[in-house]
């Protein structure tokens, strides 16, 4: 008693003194893993990734140590005004890396980009760790902002890194003050809810597959910025008078007619399978086994067991498979809007399956129950091993739906979505890059050029390789048209 009350304030699961048994357990089934040849790879997956982030940590701290990534312009800080800070990559570093002095070249520097400062890459790329421990050194360093005006905030949401927007929320919530870089707007008056409702291109970011649970995440992450945002936050319109409700509903197109084509596939064919056991569930439900007495007209086997089982099982049945077959008919009867991915559509298609495979499982219990009549004389314990056999398919087909059902739930129940972090390759940032034409950003290719080139600006970029305006006007245009 002294044990369960103590494990239930620490908030552990077992008590103490069962903590051996389970470190056993868990030793003994990574030991039959590797035995089998099962887990070795996996845990030599854990190791490198373990050793990675180690070693990433590592080399951040004599980064730091060695060379500060931040310098101050002026070492007087008079009036209570903020020092202003400059990356240690600067304009003049890299006009004098190219061989030029950086005075008296207005012509070339006028078409000289400034790169990206750490703090802003490691915000585009998630990395919280690098930006925990810049602003633990310079905490001034949360307004830098992008040759596009776009700071922290901004990139975090474009780019959908929620672990480094949650960061920012934290550290809102200890300093009101920071409200304003959520207030930032870029130099297309784009607002953090303008691009947390534009897509990504191609690339889809969120750990989930599916375009239909693709749409609903970005729906929710789109909520979520939404919500967060600060009370006096009032802008609704970009410099092309856009909101960002129509920005959302025009670049996600492709994602609603994806996803409401695998839903009504889905739908369709589950329907089916829904609408057949319950034919034969209200079959079986008329047709008791052994038949009726004559006089009273009840069921012969009416106190036994299995006739219990029977008639329970068949009720079950008929009951689950009638509600799967009108949840898929919801979905089909559907109008499809973008609105609807969010609570609607996923809602009833986990009800619908949810109610399809307790229907299958009943429908199955019922024939075994049934024909546990026939064999109880004279193969009365050889029957159950024939019924396992049996519900071998139907097993095979709920293990190959688990993973769907798990997304199901995972997407449904999830209140912030959970970003995919997966090595990005330069030939896919090229032809994912984030449809920033659809807000006039022709930036975006050069950014993610530089996330595949280890962060660093390519040479051609750096010797003035830029959209021409009228190259960027033709962008703008092709964008939401």
């Amino acid at each position: 008693m002294f044990c369960a009350d103590q494990s239930s304030r620490e908030g552990r699961l077992v008590p103490p003194n069962y903590d051996t048994i389970v470190e056993l357990l868990k030793l003994g089934s990574k030991a039959m893993l590797v035995i089998l040849g099962l887990g070795s790879m996996e845990m030599r997956k854990l190791q490198l990734k373990k050793e990675k982030h180690t070693w990433s940590v590592q080399v951040l701290n004599e980064l730091f140590r060695e060379d500060k990534l931040y310098k101050y312009e002026s070492s007087e800080i008079s009036g209570g005004s903020r020092p202003k800070l400059r990356s240690a990559f600067s304009d003049s570093d890299a006009i004098n890396q190219l061989g030029g002095s950086g005075k008296g070249e207005p012509a070339f520097t006028s078409k000289l980009e400034k790169p990206e400062t750490p703090l802003l890459m490691a915000a585009r790329n998630g990395i919280t760790e690098i930006m925990e421990k810049i602003l633990h050194d310079f905490p001034h360093a949360i307004h830098d902002i992008d040759t596009h005006k776009k700071n922290v905030v901004l990139l975090a949401v474009q780019y959908r890194q929620p672990h480094v927007y949650q960061f920012l929320l934290k550290k809102r919530k200890k300093n009101e003050e920071l409200d304003r870089i959520f207030l930032q707007v870029d130099d297309h008056g784009n607002s953090a809810r303008h691009l947390a409702a534009a897509t990504i291109g191609d690339y889809k970011p969120w750990r989930i597959p599916g375009a239909a649970l693709q749409l609903q995440w970005e729906i929710k992450w789109y909520k979520y910025v939404k919500n967060s945002m600060p009370q006096n936050f009032f802008r609704r319109l970009n410099d092309r008078s856009e909101t960002p409700k129509e920005i959302f509903n025009k670049s996600h197109q492709e994602l609603v007619r994806s996803g409401g084509a695998w839903l009504t596939n889905t739908s369709q064919s589950c329907s089916v399978v829904a609408a057949l056991i319950a034919t034969v569930a209200f079959a079986t439900s008329a047709n008791v086994p052994g038949g009726n007495a004559e006089k009273t007209g009840t069921p012969v086997f009416e106190n036994q067991i299995a006739f219990k089982v029977f008639a329970i099982s068949s009720l079950v049945a008929l009951c689950f498979s009638i509600t799967s077959v009108i949840m898929f008919l919801a979905i089909l009867t559907s109008r499809y809007e973008a609105k609807d991915f969010r609570e609607d559509l996923p809602t009833k298609v986990l009800l619908g399956l949810t109610s399809l495979f307790v229907s299958i499982a009943a429908i199955l219990l019922c024939f075994c129950a049934g024909h546990f009549f026939v064999l109880s004389d004279e193969l009365k314990f050889a029957a159950f091993p024939l019924y396992g056999v049996t519900c071998l398919p139907v097993t095979f087909f709920a293990i190959a739906q688990f993973p769907l059902y798990i997304d199901l739930i995972k997407a449904t129940l999830a209140t912030v979505p959970q970003r995919r972090y997966a090595v990005v390759t330069t030939e896919r940032d090229t032809n994912s890059s984030p449809k920033s034409d659809d807000l006039n950003q022709p930036s975006s290719r050069k950014s993610l050029q530089d996330q595949g080139n280890g962060g660093q600006p390519s040479t051609k970029q750096s010797t003035g390789d830029k959209t021409t305006p009228n190259q960027e006007t033709n962008q703008g245009t092709q964008s939401i048209t």
